[in-house]
């Protein structure tokens, strides 16, 4: 870009399929939104997904119930009337099943951390653009929404004489 003899750099900040933040503007889903427009920007959050919620309650319980019953199976190998050869079988087999989920248990604890990344609330950036609040963006992935809102909030910050 070219402004008077001068060359002008346009800065990214932050790009993905549907949203791009530079030095000039913000792009959201095909509409353009020259930072010298927007007069005020803010963000607020949303209403709790519950389903968000329950999937992160279904990953604990998955996580859990296999080790309940590894642990009801040791309790039973234990507290049976059974021949020591037997109840040792039992026990180890109870320990294994125990033991057995670990694997399983970073895979679903991987979930977990994605879940809490991407939150279980709708986040909206909202701003002043002609004198009227405007919805710029709703998300329901948190992640996504702080590197969006961080990187408005370093274009905004750029020297006046950027974008204004």
């Amino acid at each position: 870009m070219v402004v008077s003899g001068l060359e002008v750099i346009m800065i990214t900040y932050y790009r993905d399929p549907a949203v791009q933040v530079t030095s000039d503007a913000l792009r959201v889903d095909g509409t353009a939104y020259p930072l010298a427009e927007l007069a005020r920007v803010w963000h607020r959050r949303g209403r709790t997904s519950w389903r968000a919620v329950a999937g992160r309650g279904a990953l604990g319980l998955a996580m859990l119930v296999p080790l309940a019953l590894g642990a009801a199976g040791l309790a039973a190998a234990l507290t049976l009337d059974l021949a020591p050869m037997n109840t040792l079988a039992v026990a180890l087999a109870a320990a294994l099943v125990g033991l057995g989920v670990a694997p399983l248990a970073d895979v679903l604890l991987e979930f977990m951390d994605r879940s809490y990344a991407r939150g279980s609330q709708a986040h909206e950036i909202w701003a002043l653009r002609h004198g009227q609040p405007v919805l710029i963006l709703r998300t329901g992935d948190a992640l996504r929404f702080g590197k969006v809102y961080r990187a408005l909030q370093r274009a905004l910050e750029q020297p006046q004489a950027a974008h204004r």
